[in-house]
């Protein structure tokens, strides 16, 4: 697929502003109507040779304390907490855990297809409720909204 000047203009102009391979593939899709895979959209920046913009030293570090630590998401006490683990476990795209407003704590997984499961903790037989289920999913959107999934 080829883009137009004006097109190729606008995604080197969404990279310069800091936007990730994911962003710049869901705003060719919003902007223009163009479908195109992750690979596609990496290929395209290759292609059109635009150079991501490299952060500052100071900011690594910021971004490497980062990782070392599972991201928490604050809520009342009571309710459902989402973390994200910083390492991935295999197979799965990115995973954590999750403890639902009754205390029971159970880990979570989303897989390179897009499938989320949970994984049985102590009691195999354990069932959430609907609506911790809804809280959970909400804030694991958010969540990897954030850090750009």
């Amino acid at each position: 697929m080829s883009l137009t000047d004006s097109q190729k203009t606008a995604v080197s102009t969404w990279i310069a502003d800091g936007k990730s391979l994911a962003d710049v593939q869901g705003l060719l899709r919003e902007e223009f109507s163009i479908s195109m895979t992750y690979m596609e959209v990496r290929f395209l920046v290759d292609d059109l040779d635009i150079a991501f913009a490299e952060p500052e030293p100071g900011a690594t570090k910021e971004v490497d304390a980062q990782a070392e630590t599972p991201e928490l998401v604050e809520t009342p006490a009571g309710a459902v907490t989402v973390d994200v683990d910083p390492i991935p476990r295999p197979g799965a795209l990115v995973n954590g855990s999750v403890v639902f407003s009754d205390g029971v704590s159970l880990g979570w997984q989303l897989s390179s297809t897009g499938q989320l499961g949970l994984i049985p903790g102590d009691d195999p037989d354990y069932r959430p409720n609907p609506e911790d289920l809804q809280n959970f999913q909400d804030q694991l959107q958010e969540v990897l909204r954030q850090k750009g999934y």
